[in-house]
Parts: C-alpha cells; structure tokens; sequence
C-alpha cells in the first residue's frame, strides 16, 4: 500500500527551541487532495542518524511506492547535513546540479541588483552558496517561488536483485544521469563524497527510457524541502499536484463519530471488532477522554473510511451501540 510520509530534520526541532509546524500543514495539504499522512520522522542534525532514517524512507518508497517528504537540513552551512546523507542512503555520488546552479546564480543576480552593486560570480560567499545546488546524482528539481533555491526530488525502484543487500546495492537512482566516475566535491568544500558511490546495475539508460516521464510509472520517493515553512509549503503543493495528481481522491475518506459516555473501552471492543469484521476497508477509532470540558468523560467512538463505505458502517455503529444502556452526545463528521 502507498503511503505519504514526512520526515522533519533539525536539532532546533527536538530542543523546543522552535516548533514543528509542518505535521500539520502537510496533513492539511494532503487532505485537501483526499490524501492521508501515514507517518511521520523527527531526527536531529546527526548524520548516522540522518542517514539511516533516509534509508529506511527509500526502503518504503522502493517496496510500498511511499512518498516521503523532508524537512530541513538542504541549505550549505556546516550543520546541514540532508543533502549529503541522502547521497549516501542511495549509494551515489553529489554533484552541482545545472539547472539549480542556474537558479541560485539568478537568484544572486537579483539580491546584488537589489543591494545595488555588481554581481561578482567568482566572489567566495558566491561560490558557497552553489553548495545548494549539490545534490545526489539524478534527481529533479522541486522549484521554490519564495526565492528560487530549488529542493530536490529522488525517485527509486526495484532493479532485478535481491532486497537482502544493502540500501546501496538495491536502491537505484531513477529520476536523471547516471553518475559520473570519480568523486563529486562540494565547491567551497574540503569532504570528497566519492565514498558514497554504490554499485549501479547495467542498462541505466534503457531503464531510464521504460520509466518515461508519465507520473504514473513512477514509484516511490523523496522529495527533499527547505525547513522554512513560507518555502517548503508551497513546494509540497507543487510535489503533489505535479508528481501524484492522479493519485488525487483516490485515497479520499470521511469520518464519522459519536461522544458516548458512561462507558469503558473494554465494553465496546467486540462492537468495534465486529463492525471492522463486517465493513472491508474500515477502520474503527476510539479517542478516551477524562477531562473535556465540555463532555467531562467520555469516548468519542468512530468510523473512517472511503465515504460509501461508512455509509454502511456508521449506521451499524449506533445500531450496536444501541444495545447498551449509554448516553450518546453529538455526531461528528470530518
């Protein structure tokens, strides 16, 4: 089954020195599309850690088609550590990409016409800022209408071998070139990433052809995003009206629920098992409270699902909840 994932980076992240606002932002997004978030990822600035979180996203994107977002971590300062570690979660090499070059060479071009002095391309901060650019051999560029630094998508899929190998041998780089030989070093940069190289299978370019550039042929992915809201926002929306239209509704769902109080959780099991037994694709919920302020204990007992089918199974909800001797409150719909 594919999933929609977000993966959110940053050491500011889990010191509470800022909050989070992205969970609830692509959940928003996605349900605007009729789509669900699955899960969600929080990791620091650590590269192991950063890494192997990257490699499991790829393993989900490989075998369930996932579409991971993450957040944070592409810019080019010594804490920004995405770009490199997605390099080597995939097994290859980093390169300056040239359409991105091209976009954060205009983008300097603006900020110096806008302070009013000459743009100087050779001028070391200049240089820097091209680490930006760098990415993982293949991927494709996510635009940014905020100041058009762009991110950078990763598509993989399987390639005829054994998922017994590790993430570097199984997990195939699908959405550009295949990687040039020799190392790959940042511009401004001592660290040669040659290292990340993995072995590739044969046929690249051929896979590449059969792959076509109909969103429908492809399978999972990362697409990786700036931390700043105002930028990675209007990215997601890009992502997924450019990438996954036509996965759009197909996975819409409603929710159904009621407050039911003077109950125990244990009481109404067997009704929510049975009701997920009789209604195929159904998932029954049941959210406890002890202090609302407005329902004081209560259980909010519900149904989701694709709308025709909890259209079936609510009514047979309150039909079994009628059994009880409960005080129902009001129905909820989201």
């Amino acid at each position: 089954m594919q999933n929609f994932a977000i993966i959110i980076i940053g050491d500011e992240i889990l010191s509470g020195k800022r909050a989070d606002k992205h969970l609830p932002k692509a959940i928003e997004l996605l349900g605007a599309r009729g789509l669900q978030l699955a899960y969600a990822d929080y990791v620091g600035d650590d590269k192991a850690r950063i890494t192997s979180t990257l490699a499991r996203a790829f393993a989900a994107a490989l075998e369930s088609g996932d579409v991971v977002f993450s957040c944070g971590g592409i810019g080019a300062t010594p804490d920004d550590h995405t770009r490199q570690c997605a390099a080597a979660a995939l097994g290859v090499e980093l390169a300056l990409h040239p359409e991105a070059k091209a976009l954060i060479t205009e983008r300097m071009q603006d900020t110096a016409k806008e302070q009013g002095v000459p743009f100087d391309a050779d001028r070391p901060d200049n240089i820097h800022r091209l680490n930006m650019g760098v990415f993982p051999v293949g991927a494709g560029i996510i635009p940014n209408p905020y100041n058009k630094i762009p991110g950078f998508s990763c598509f993989v899929e399987r390639h005829g071998v054994s998922t017994k190998q590790g993430p570097r041998d199984w997990l195939r780089h699908t959405a550009g070139a295949a990687a040039p030989s020799g190392g790959s070093r940042l511009l401004g940069s001592d660290t040669n990433f040659a290292s990340v190289r993995g072995t590739e299978p044969h046929g690249e370019a051929e896979g590449l052809a059969n792959l076509g550039s109909d969103p429908k042929n492809r399978r999972g992915g990362i697409h990786f995003l700036p931390g700043f809201p105002v930028m990675a926002w209007p990215m997601i929306e890009w992502v997924l009206d450019n990438h996954y239209a036509h996965l759009h509704q197909k996975s819409a769902y409603i929710e159904k629920s009621v407050i039911v109080s003077g109950s125990m959780e244990a009481t109404l099991t067997p009704l929510m098992e049975a009701i997920e037994a009789a209604h195929v694709g159904v998932k029954v919920f049941s959210l406890p409270s002890v202090d609302h302020p407005t329902y004081g204990r209560h259980i909010e007992l519900g149904v989701k699902g694709a709308p025709a089918a909890i259209e079936l199974a609510y009514p047979a909800l309150l039909a079994g909840l009628g059994r009880f001797d409960l005080k129902l409150g009001p129905e909820l719909v989201r």
